[in-house]
């Protein structure tokens, strides 16, 4: 190559890396820039997706232009999918932690025969744009005060305790926090090189597990380097010698439904104060029985009004099967009364609720419900 040339090609490089230099620059200035997202639908592309075990796989998600993720740690967001022409809504707690907000995680465990985990393990990958919606749920370190924690998840329940953990060694150094988290064996255990990396960064991060399990533990507590081990299943004398001061915490809870109901009742008799005692759940709605059935011909029936439709309903069912019954328009992602999918405005009539998580004072003062979790009293007018 001639000087010349060589020159020329230097200055060609040179003008290149100068516009790629400006470009990263200008890329890094609207990251900084971006709005706040609080709530609402928003298009979503995964940018990262990688395994934490051999059933359980974590997606990172960005804004199309950038966007700042504002939510409180331990909420969920809903996915908006379309599987096979229809359209499916399921909730997800965030893994990742609002501290570090210009993206989100969240860690999904695939479930035999589970129609939106196996769709999201098999068909989204990099690259690809989803549709949200959210950030929801009571069940957040915002919402719920507490000074010194203990989180107890089992399987994928562990995501909301491992965001709630990172929020706070993150915002509030010297966090008290207490984690026992539940799994068959040391190959199910999620997040476990975060989680070891935290414990070994924060003296009063104190990593816990229960293995169902595993050869290589003795009876009784086994230390490594930054946790500690027993096998078998959780109950009051293997909490008490894992966390011994667990009756002064406030207690976090999640993972799947017997393990809550198994947890709660050993946390109860132990004269626990349950007011700090909390819980969440994405259980499923139970299909109908016959004799449930047979329980809702027998029960005395309303009228339900939508939209200039009249829906004959009885009082064992909710409303949420009423609008289903008519093919109406409605979100329901948990079905269990804890995303908020399904709020509506009851205008006329009377209902009674058995929950009402995720609706302000003002909401239920002005008459909204959540469909899943209210049967109607009365004949009811209701506004979508």
């Amino acid at each position: 190559m001639s000087g010349a040339l060589a020159a020329k090609a230097k200055i060609t490089t040179e003008v290149t890396a100068t516009a790629d230099n400006k470009k990263t620059t200008n890329s890094n200035d609207a990251l900084l820039k971006a709005d706040d997202w609080q709530r609402g639908d928003i298009q979503l592309r995964c940018t990262e997706k990688w395994h934490e075990t051999h059933d359980v796989i974590s997606f990172r998600f960005q804004g199309l232009s950038p966007v700042k993720f504002t939510y409180k740690p331990g909420q969920f967001i809903t996915f908006k999918l379309e599987i096979n022409g229809e359209m499916v809504y399921r909730s997800y707690t965030m893994s990742s932690s609002p501290s570090r907000p210009y993206s989100i995680v969240v860690t999904v465990k695939r479930i035999p025969g589970g129609q939106v985990s196996n769709f999201l393990a098999d068909s989204v990958n990099e690259g690809d744009v989803i549709t949200l919606m959210g950030p929801d749920g009571a069940f957040n370190l915002v919402d719920i005060a507490a000074e010194k924690y203990l989180f107890l998840s089992a399987g994928s329940g562990i995501t909301p305790m491992y965001s709630m953990s990172r929020w706070l060694l993150d915002t509030k150094v010297g966090s008290d926090i207490a984690f026992v988290h539940s799994a068959r064996g040391n190959d199910d255990i999620i997040f476990a090189d975060s989680l070891a990396a935290m414990a070994h960064r924060s003296a009063q991060f104190q990593l816990s597990y229960m293995l169902e399990s595993a050869d290589d533990l003795s009876a009784g507590i086994n230390h490594t380097a930054n946790d500690s081990r027993m096998v078998g299943r959780i109950d009051v004398e293997k909490l008490t010698a894992l966390v011994p001061d667990f009756m002064s915490r406030t207690i976090f809870v999640c993972g799947p439904e017997p393990y809550m109901v198994a947890v709660k009742s050993l946390i109860e008799s132990s004269t626990f104060d349950m007011s700090r005692f909390h819980q969440e759940s994405f259980t499923g709605a139970a299909k109908t029985s016959d004799s449930s059935t047979d329980s809702a011909s027998t029960a005395a029936k309303f009228m339900l009004s939508i939209d200039k439709k009249d829906i004959s309903l009885s009082t064992e069912q909710t409303l949420l099967d009423g609008i289903e019954s008519e093919g109406l328009p409605i979100i329901a992602a948990c079905r269990s009364g804890v995303c908020g999918a399904c709020k509506c405005q009851v205008t006329s009539g009377t209902t009674e609720s058995s929950s009402t998580m995720t609706l302000t004072a003002e909401e239920i003062a002005a008459g909204y419900v959540l469909a899943c979790s209210t049967k109607i009293t009365s004949d009811v007018t209701l506004k979508m």
